[in-house]
């Protein structure tokens, strides 16, 4: 375990604009708390805004020609906005993205080895970095001379959460962590997320599109829809809101379209975002 000081705020998302192409309104005023050893799901429909939100936080917006144009992301009391990429990884924070996870080029090993951190730590530090990722996913071992681009899937996946683990971080942030997996396999991987957290000592920020796999290991959702928070309460809860349930989970009667503009909320203070 590190030595997190658990429940303390160690994320914050304050009134976060994003806009694209100098134009177009990702997201907006979103604001969103991931306190330390906490995993939080990030949920909505596709288009909503998820991703954006994680490449704004770890500071990849430059390459989609998109910028923060108000609001502000702190870790541990530090303000990101601005910051490359490779200065928000040194401060601990790693993103898992949706796409362009790993170098298919690469070796598995010649992958992990490719963390700044992990370059730095001296062959020891390194040895141990590799065992540690070795640990939590054995077949990474069996395939370390192989190249990326063969892997399976899930391979690829363990192979990106892999990279991040290697780079010394505290703040992980998994975008779509399942997509296109076949559901044994992306149900062995998202219950490693608990794992790293208990482990680890880990924070997880992650955007899942299977709402109930998502909340059966996350303490804290957020649901976003059209670039808004439009909920958040603890997972239990969600898993309890009947709109939530038969929009998201097909559980209820009813049939009618529906979205999260429509969701009524439980009458608990400054729970809902209309």
């Amino acid at each position: 375990m590190t030595s997190e000081s658990p429940g303390r705020p160690l994320l914050e998302v304050k009134g976060l604009e994003v806009v694209y192409n100098r134009a177009a309104l990702a997201v907006q005023g979103v604001s969103l708390t991931v306190r330390a050893g906490q995993l939080v799901a990030l949920l909505g429909t596709n288009g909503a805004g998820k991703t954006t939100t994680l490449r704004a936080i770890a500071g990849f917006l430059g390459s989609d020609n998109a910028e923060i144009s108000a609001g502000t992301v702190e870790y541990d009391g530090e303000r990101l906005n601005g910051k490359l990429p490779y200065d928000i990884v040194r401060r601990g924070v790693a993103l898992v993205p949706e796409r362009e996870k790993i170098f298919q080029t690469l070796t598995v090993e010649e992958n992990l080895r490719t963390c700044v951190a992990a370059r730095a730590a001296g062959a020891a530090g390194r040895r141990a970095a590799l065992d540690k990722v070795f640990t939590y996913f054995p077949v990474l071992l069996e395939r370390k001379r192989q190249v990326a681009g063969y892997l399976s899937g899930g391979e690829r996946q363990m192979l990106a959460l892999g990279m991040a683990l290697i780079c010394s971080t505290r703040l992980m942030l998994v975008d779509e962590l399942s997509l296109g997996l076949a559901p044994l396999v992306a149900a062995s991987l998202l219950e490693i997320l608990p794992r790293l957290r208990a482990e680890l000592g880990l924070t997880i920020l992650f955007v899942e599109q299977n709402t109930a796999a998502a909340l059966g290991i996350a303490d804290y959702g957020y649901v976003m829809e059209r670039g808004r928070i439009v909920y958040e309460d603890t997972a239990p809860r969600l898993l309890e809101h009947a709109d939530i349930r038969e929009f998201y989970l097909g559980v209820g009667a009813g049939g009618e379209t529906r979205n999260y503009r429509g969701v009524k909320p439980y009458r608990r203070k400054r729970r809902w975002h209309g």
